[in-house]
């Protein structure tokens, strides 16, 4: 019984989806270039978001679009959200982290995320926001017969933080084993043998996969 609790499908922890958000804190050509950065990234169309009262000391009108936002979820979450890791190195405080177990956390300068730097359009910091998730939540968004999720089966704080940590280790570990081969035997990463696996083998989780095609490739090389 104790193996079939560690291993039970229902408990998973996933990204259920990824929230982008780029503040002007004004409408006009900032806010138009603004949402152009986040359909560049994320190949979506960006939505406005209204401010909800009237701040006279930041000049901003109530009902005035100050702000774009976009939500990506799947596969495309996954690699926006590792580019944006990839900008934080990897490292986030324990206050990124909320006590429904979702997170977030902001980047300075949309171009290191890998887009080209437009000087039409400038420079623009974004904010990510992570909403974890577990198979059954659908439960409390359905129209019919909807109910409330257990507490038992909610996320919590420290779930997330455990998710990232073995996560973000195996990131840690699999390019730190990619970069101690192309050291050792002086190759370009796009020489590699199954690199092409190893990135499957990263995306699905499978941990173990991983160790098993690094060291097989250490004993052909």
């Amino acid at each position: 019984m104790a193996a079939e609790t560690k291993t039970n499908p229902m408990r998973e922890l996933k990204l259920e989806k990824l929230c982008l958000n780029i503040s002007v804190g004004e409408s006009g050509d900032r806010l138009t270039r603004a949402s152009k950065v986040l359909e560049q990234l994320t190949g979506q169309v960006p939505v406005m978001s209204k401010a909800r009262y009237t701040v006279r000391t930041f000049g901003i009108r109530r009902n005035e679009k100050i702000a774009v936002h976009c939500t990506v979820r799947g596969p495309k979450a996954e690699e926006i959200l590792d580019r944006g890791l990839k900008v934080k190195e990897y490292e986030l405080k324990r206050s990124n982290f909320s006590t429904t177990g979702n997170f977030g956390f902001g980047i300075q300068e949309h171009i290191d995320l890998g887009i080209k730097y437009d000087p039409s359009i400038g420079i623009y910091g974004m904010d990510f926001y992570v909403v974890m998730g577990r198979p059954g939540f659908r439960v409390a968004r359905r129209k019919q017969q909807s109910a409330k999720v257990g507490f038992p089966h909610r996320n919590t704080k420290e779930e997330t933080i455990n998710w990232f940590k073995k996560r973000q280790d195996c990131v840690f570990k699999y390019f730190k084993y990619l970069n101690f081969l192309i050291l050792k035997y002086q190759i370009k990463l796009y020489l590699i043998e199954n690199f092409y696996l190893y990135m499957l083998a990263f995306k699905e989780n499978n941990f173990s996969q991983v160790c098993v095609l690094i060291k097989k490739l250490e004993h052909k090389r």
